[in-house]
């Protein structure tokens, strides 16, 4: 037997290429679909984070103050603050309801209709006392009574909800 000689060989046909885009336009079409959705869920929750943005620096805000009430020189003024924070927070809120004259009991429904956990009868008198008592009042306060004033006021920022 005889060995075929090299020249004799005969390169293989290459198959036809195919393209790598849809054959149809249904594809297309779904492909946009599915792309416009995309985007428009990105941009929904890029706007809600957006909105949001009071809430998280108000929450940063809480922070540092938590880390004030640890410190008597600092305590009194962070005391203080609580009332004013969770005004501006209300303030900011989207809608911007008209809270800036509310006190008293106005002031309490307020933050009891849109607070997502209940919140204690006296809230607002709290908030009140916090921001206008005379300073010794407010040094005899425990650092328990503190501690809870502040918990009120992050579940609150926290869990507030918004009319959208």
């Amino acid at each position: 037997m005889n060995a075929p000689d090299i020249d004799q060989l005969k390169e293989l046909a290459l198959p036809t290429p195919v393209s790598w885009l849809p054959q149809t336009w249904g594809w297309l079409a779904l492909l946009l679909v599915t792309l416009f959705v995309l985007l428009s869920w990105a941009a929904l929750r890029y706007r809600r984070w957006q909105r949001s943005r009071y809430r998280r620096e108000a929450l940063s805000r809480l922070v540092q103050l938590e880390q004030a009430l640890d410190d008597p020189a600092r305590r009194l003024a962070a005391l203080r603050e609580l009332p004013e924070l969770l005004k501006r927070v209300a303030l900011s809120m989207p809608g911007a309801p008209p809270v800036a004259a509310l006190g008293g009991n106005a002031w309490q429904a307020f933050l009891a209709r849109h607070g997502g956990e209940p919140l204690p009868a006296d809230f607002a008198q709290q908030l009140a006392q916090l921001a206008y008592a005379p300073h010794e009042r407010l040094r005899s306060l425990s650092s328990d009574q503190c501690r809870q004033l502040l918990g009120l006021c992050r579940a609150w920022v926290e869990k507030h909800h918004v009319a959208a």
